[in-house]
């Protein structure tokens, strides 16, 4: 290369440089601008130029060919395209051609007003909604992380239909935004275009990503996914684990290894290990890699053989239909229509709870449940006190999500009391397990702060025979690791880490299966 060149390539990388100071500057402003709810409901969470850059290098890493055609689904202000137009220089990668898509007008208005020398066709429309006109060999992006509460109805339901025809899968309800980007670009996919996602590392376990992992091993060539350490958050007010995961468009029949890599950056991870595609295909965990091997003997005895597990009953608004005692008798309410309750983890700090004469938890205060089944005209006649109470709710408490969708607004979902609990959601760390079993000896349920655990026949037989069975019973639940716990559970940003019913009922527990064998053979003697 002559020094004329060189000269040449140093100023367009130093002119790339100052557009994207600009582009972070007027993105700085308007994510000022606008209020975290709005975000939330459009998954507006930026990429920071240095993850972007990162993520960038590997990417062009992956590309054979000197001829780039990029497509950004979720351009944002172009984070992604900055870092494109810088690393391509760097490496002397000829961009033939390149779009991105916004919906936001008001981030597409600072992406075109940075970019618009810059040979990229800009659009600002709904990428769900555009068929393709041409066909891309370089996708990177980071889709809009938004839950799948804030998708209307009528939207799930075309986006489903959507998926269903362009690629033949079925995708669930419960799937966030960023699913449907995933797999609506297959059909902007030229042969053999490498693909690098950046994505929350949760859809790697929940149920509702065993779609995308389907995609991933039979109608694409899944090459590595990267997971960042969960400590570290990748986004500001965004609490999600993230990872990249890269595939090439093509499709592998026979079986072959998927690079798993953690913490660290690409190109130096903390940990990394290949796991076959047929390995992938039977484990539905996979964030247990790198740093776990494949589990092979799943005939092991678990939670789920001794316990129904079930959430805590959600009541819609916790403020309104939880009180005091006090409150309640301040109210002149009757107590007859209240069911102890217990507060939330974070306020219980004890973990033996023991009860009154009247079933109640011996604690201080004391929370009971309004749980009235009556209609309202019986209340309105028999009632005063209570009607004038609900009344006071109606229009607020009573037009939130879970309360509208009930026969009677005010009607609970019904749960049993049991002995035992856990809060299914906490930090912990390798020495202590991230959520908490508690014995309830008293009456009162839970709300879905915590996990309730009934146990099954045999388990309550045992219990039935010697009660105080319960107790040897809570002692080994507070043994379980907190390996055993990270095993089926899941980690979100900042560490926080979280086990579902179904999760919790694979946690391994040997102890329990001796506990009653010991108990049955001490029956017969």
């Amino acid at each position: 290369m002559d020094m004329g060149t060189s000269h040449k390539r140093l100023g367009k990388t130093r002119n790339i440089k100052y557009l994207e100071k600009i582009r972070f500057s007027l993105q700085q402003s308007i994510d000022m601008k606008k209020e975290i709810d709005e975000r939330r409901k459009m998954g507006q969470f930026s990429t920071s130029y240095s993850l972007a850059n990162e993520i960038m290098e590997y990417g062009l890493s992956l590309i054979h060919s000197d001829e780039i055609t990029f497509l950004e689904p979720a351009f944002g202000t172009g984070v992604f395209y900055s870092a494109l137009l810088y690393k391509s220089d760097l490496i002397e990668k000829h961009i033939k051609g390149a779009m991105g898509i916004e919906i936001d007008l008001e981030y597409f208005n600072i992406a075109y007003s940075v970019w618009k020398e810059s040979e990229i066709c800009l659009l600002n429309a709904d990428f769900t909604k555009i068929e393709p006109t041409n066909k891309y060999n370089f996708i990177i992006t980071n889709p809009p992380y938004v839950r799948h509460h804030y998708i209307s109805k009528e939207l799930k339901k075309k986006l489903m239909n959507q998926v269903k025809e362009e690629i033949g899968l079925e995708i669930s309800g419960l799937s966030g935004l960023y699913c449907y980007f995933l797999l609506l670009t297959h059909k902007w996919l030229a042969p053999g275009a490498i693909c690098g996602w950046l994505l929350p590392s949760e859809f790697m376990d929940v149920n509702y990503g065993s779609v995308i992992k389907e995609y991933l091993l039979n109608k694409v060539h899944l090459l590595r996914i990267h997971r960042y350490d969960p400590e570290i958050l990748q986004f500001d007010e965004a609490l999600v684990s993230s990872c990249v995961v890269w595939f090439k468009n093509e499709i592998i029949n026979d079986d072959y290894v998927v690079k798993f890599s953690y913490s660290g950056t690409h190109e130096e991870p903390k940990c990394s290990k290949l796991i076959r595609k047929s390995e992938l295909l039977s484990e539905c965990k996979w964030t247990r890699f790198p740093e776990k091997s494949v589990r092979y003997n799943e005939n092991t005895v678990t939670l789920g053989d001794f316990f129904t597990i079930k959430r805590g009953l959600a009541t819609g608004d916790n403020n309104f239909f939880i009180l005091s005692k006090e409150q309640i008798a301040d109210l002149g309410l009757e107590l007859s229509f209240f069911k102890p309750i217990l507060p939330s983890p974070r306020y219980l700090k004890t973990d033996f709870v023991e009860t009154d004469s009247q079933g109640y938890p011996k604690l201080d205060p004391q929370f009971f449940l309004l749980d009235c089944e009556l209609t309202e005209d019986e209340i309105q006649i028999k009632y005063p006190d209570l009607w004038t109470y609900l009344e006071s709710g109606e229009n607020t408490t009573g037009k939130k999500y879970l309360c509208k969708n009930r026969k009677k607004w005010y009607w609970q979902e019904q749960r049993q009391p049991t002995k035992f609990l856990c809060s299914y959601m906490g930090r912990g760390n390798h020495e202590s397990a991230p959520i908490r079993f508690i014995l309830n000896l008293s009456e009162a349920v839970a709300t879905n702060s915590y996990l309730m655990l009934y146990p099954k026949d045999t388990l309550q037989e045992i219990i039935l025979y010697n009660p105080n069975v319960i107790f040897q019973v809570w002692e080994i639940l507070k043994d379980i690791t907190a390996n055993d716990i990270e095993e089926e559970g899941r980690v979100y940003g900042g560490g926080l880490k979280k086990i579902e019913p179904k999760e919790l009922s694979k946690v391994h527990c040997d102890k329990l299966a001796v506990l009653c064998l010991e108990n049955e053979i001490e029956k017969k003697e």
